[in-house]
């Protein structure tokens, strides 16, 4: 008599949730794609060449330790066409540099510019750039304002096309998004997931529509005020002590009834927001904690999310077999496309390689993000921030 034998799934062995828990990430890395491609495939960029705008412009810069990078900005202001009313501010935010002198220099008499002085740091309850800001403002005698970051970079039409948005979608303000340059491995990693956390996770078209707080989306980097709406809210003055000023400013516009939007801002605008790992790592820490309320109930959930659609899918895809590879294999091909769609909507293609590489440690990515957050929880609940040569006080 002969004994029948039957073989096992592969799987079978396996704890019975295995196959459960990789399919609830690969939703996750799923969705998270499909939102990415919407996006790639509605968000807005600022046209490549504008109409002159006529009206008066004022453009303000914060700078702090800025003598190497502000004067490429400079060039890029006074090459600006079709603005024939644009007028620059620039304020050096005691600066521990030479970064006066660098202005000075790159102005070269240019009569549209003028370069201030601030030795005062800034008053209890405001962070250094919110109180630099403030002040620019002050002097502000144009409907619109923008604000620059010193490490952006502009092409020729970049001020008049992102003046022609702005007064196309009549919004209160207009953000938009500069193309996020990386010029090391740790940038690399890091850098895109700033585009990538909301170009994966909320439908810009929509949230451009919307009068929700929570759906608006904003980047420091360039801003481009209507400015008697931001007078009319209390202008940096009223989010003076937030460490996240881009985005709460779109929040409390909204919050009064007035309408912000995100565009990407194409071949117009680009920066290298942090140069090398240290400074990385001081320009996150500096920030993160604030993230999600600030609450680290809500962040740890939000990491956990993370963890379910990032990490479990690639850690299946190696340990697994039979369904919980193969669903482990389409959750990490998902992120990496999510992760490529999402650094396509800020970056014309075609993709670079160094991007696909990124994106393919997309998992690492994610690691990094959860690490720079944990410590800047640390940093700040015992009160080491700086930034800059300045401690962040919050």
């Amino acid at each position: 008599m002969t004994e029948r034998v039957t073989r096992r799934p592969a799987d079978a062995d396996l704890c019975p949730s295995a196959l459960a828990l990789t399919r609830f990430g690969t939703g996750i890395a799923l969705t998270g794609s499909a939102i990415a491609l919407y996006n790639r495939l509605t968000v807005s960029r600022l046209p490549e060449v504008a109409t002159p705008v006529v009206e008066p412009i004022a453009v303000c810069v914060p700078a702090r330790n800025e003598a190497v990078r502000l004067p490429a900005l400079i060039g890029d202001l006074r090459a600006q066409v079709g603005v024939p009313r644009l007028r620059v501010l620039i304020l050096d935010d005691a600066s521990i540099d030479d970064t006066y002198a660098a202005a000075i220099d790159a102005i070269a008499g240019d009569e549209r510019f003028m370069v201030l002085r601030n030795e005062i740091e800034p008053g209890p309850g405001w962070t250094g750039k919110a109180a630099a800001c403030a002040r620019l403002a002050e002097l502000v005698d144009a409907p619109t304002v923008i604000f620059l970051d010193a490490d952006v970079r502009l092409a020729p039409h970049a001020i008049a096309s992102a003046s022609a948005e702005f007064h196309r979608r009549g919004v209160a303000l207009l953000s938009p998004w500069p193309r996020q340059r990386t010029g090391s491995v740790p940038e690399a990693v890091v850098q895109p997931l700033l585009c990538w956390s909301w170009a994966s996770t909320l439908p810009i078209s929509i949230a451009n529509r919307s009068s929700k707080p929570s759906t608006a989306v904003a980047c420091g980097q360039f801003l481009v005020f209507d400015t008697a709406a931001y007078r009319a809210v209390g202008g940096h003055g009223a989010v003076a002590a937030s460490p996240t000023e881009d985005l709460d400013i779109a929040r409390v516009l909204r919050r009064n009834g007035f309408r912000t939007a995100l565009v990407a801002a194409g071949r117009q605008a680009e920066t290298r927001m942090y140069c090398g790992a240290a400074e990385l790592e001081a320009g996150y820490t500096r920030w993160l904690w604030s993230t999600y309320g600030g609450s680290a109930a809500a962040g740890a959930a939000v990491g956990a999310i993370a963890a379910l659609g990032y990490w479990i899918p690639p850690l299946a895809a190696v340990v697994g077999s039979g369904a919980v590879r193969k669903a482990g294999l389409l959750g990490y091909f998902a992120a990496v496309a999510g992760r490529l769609l999402s650094r396509s909507t800020e970056l014309p293609w075609p993709i670079a390689a160094a991007d696909t590489l990124a994106a393919l440690a997309h998992p690492l990515s994610i690691g990094a993000y959860l690490g720079l957050w944990i410590a800047s929880r640390r940093a700040h609940r015992h009160g080491t921030l700086r930034w800059k040569d300045r401690a962040v006080t919050a």
